[in-house]
C-alpha cells in the first residue's frame, strides 16, 4: 500500500469520530507504527496530504505540529518534516584526529564492525595518488560497517600502503591503536566533506532508504615528516552526524 492509499479518508476518517486533525494525528501514528513511514523519512508535503485526505492545511498543519510535539516527527526549517530516528546523533569535531571506535568510547557508546574487505590488493588510480604510490605497488584495504549501540552509522573504506600496514588482519577493532604500536599514528589529516544521496548498496548497509541524505568524507592522513599513512573514503548517514569545527577571526 502505497502512502496516497494509506491516507485516503474513506478508509479511516469517521464523522464521529473526534476532532479531524486528532484521527490524521492517530492515522499518520499508525502509518509510523505499521513501518509505511520509516524512520528518517520524510512526510509528504502538507499541500500533498490536504489533497489526499481533503482537509484544509491548517487541520494538516496541526496534525503534524501534535505528532513534533510528541517526537514523532522532526520538522526541519526549508525542508519540510521527517519521521523521528531513534538512531544516535553524534557531534563530531573537525579540529580532532581521531578513530571512530575512540569515539565511540569517548561518548560511552559500544562500537562494533561489520568487515566488508579486508586484505592486499593492486591499488587503484585514485589510491596510487592519494597514497603516492608506485604503479607496481601493493596496497592494504580494510573496509567496514562501523556501528554504534547496535545501529549502523558508517561505511568507511581505509587505504594505506604495505609499508603502513603490511597484514591488515591485525586490524581487529581500532586501525589507529594498530598503527600507534608501530609508531605510525596519523599526526594531522585532510577531509573533503560533500553530500550526498545514498545508492541502493549503501542504503542498505545503513538500513535507511535509498536516496537517504549523507555524507561522504574523504581524508588523507600523515604523520610529522609528510608521508601518508592512510587514504580513507567514508559515507556517513546525514541523519546521525553533526561535524561542527570552531572558527577563529584571521588576524589581518
Amino acid at each position: 500500500m502505497n502512502i496516497a492509499e494509506f491516507l485516503s479518508p474513506d478508509r479511516w476518517l469517521k464523522s464521529d469520530g473526534g476532532p479531524r486533525y486528532m484521527q490524521l494525528r492517530k492515522r499518520l501514528t499508525d502509518g509510523v507504527d505499521q513501518g509505511l513511514l520509516k524512520a528518517g523519512s520524510s512526510l509528504p508535503p502538507e499541500r500533498e496530504i490536504a489533497s489526499i485526505t481533503e482537509m484544509s492545511r491548517v487541520t494538516v498543519r496541526k496534525a503534524i505540529q501534535a505528532l513534533a510535539k510528541d517526537g514523532i516527527i522532526v520538522q526541519k526549517q526549508g525542508s519540510g518534516s521527517f519521521v523521528a530516528s531513534d538512531t544516535p546523533q553524534i557531534e563530531q569535531s573537525l579540529s580532532r584526529l581521531t578513530s571512530f571506535s575512540e569515539d565511540m568510547a569517548r561518548r560511552g557508546m559500544s562500537s562494533s564492525s561489520v568487515w566488508l574487505e579486508r586484505g592486499i590488493f593492486m591499488p587503484s588510480p585514485d589510491e596510487v595518488l592519494a597514497l603516492a604510490l608506485t604503479p607496481d605497488a601493493s596496497v592494504s584495504r580494510i573496509a567496514r560497517l562501523r556501528t554504534a549501540d547496535n545501529k549502523p552509522m558508517a561505511v568507511e573504506r581505509a587505504s594505506l600502503s604495505t609499508q603502513m600496514l603490511p597484514n591488515p588482519l591485525e586490524v581487529e577493532t581500532s586501525l589507529y591503536a594498530v598503527l600507534e604500536e608501530s609508531g605510525l599514528r596519523p599526526h594531522r589529516a585532510l577531509q573533503k566533506i560533500s553530500a550526498i544521496n545514498l545508492s541502493e548498496n549503501e542504503a542498505n548497509l545503513l538500513d535507511v532508504p535509498v536516496g537517504t541524505a549523507g555524507l561522504r568524507i574523504e581524508r588523507t592522513s600523515y604523520l610529522p615528516d609528510g608521508r601518508v599513512v592512510e587514504f580513507t573514503q567514508s559515507i556517513y548517514r546525514g541523519d546521525a552526524y553533526n561535524f561542527v569545527a570552531e572558527l577563529r577571526l584571521a588576524k589581518e
